[in-house]
């Protein structure tokens, strides 16, 4: 129960620093590039900021559909880097770390992305 909690703020702070990205992106849509790769993450990210709110709502309150939003979620999440730790990589920025930190920790945000899917997993087996 904690740790879908725990989840779900994780996913809350997703949607805090995703939301300027996204503004971004609403107020400047007629200026995204033709390109179909451009276009596609685009989309995806605007579904994903929104299926967020879903995931945290659901995961908060400890309901199923928080539990299947997230699944949905996880290859999106993975193709255009919005990883649930993804605010560590903002370290090396705020300590003036070397560049080669940012890499190291977006690699752990990979990781722990599928380190949340494994324990999302087991959770939502227990509990339904």
């Amino acid at each position: 129960m904690r740790t879908s909690r725990f989840f779900g703020i994780l996913d809350v702070i997703s949607i805090v620093l995703l939301a300027k990205q996204v503004w971004k992106i609403v107020t400047h849509f007629n200026e995204i590039p033709d390109q179909v790769l451009s276009q596609v993450k685009v989309i995806l990210i605007l579904a994903l900021f929104v299926s967020l709110f879903a995931s945290a709502a659901g995961l908060i309150a400890n309901k199923k559909f928080g539990f299947i939003t997230y699944y949905v979620q996880f290859p999106f999440r993975l193709l255009v880097w919005v990883f649930s730790i993804g605010f560590i990589t903002y370290l090396p920025e705020l300590f003036n770390l070397t560049d080669g930190w940012f890499s190291v920790l977006l690699r752990i945000c990979f990781i722990a992305e599928f380190f949340r899917l494994y324990f999302t997993i087991q959770i939502h087996r227990k509990q339904f």
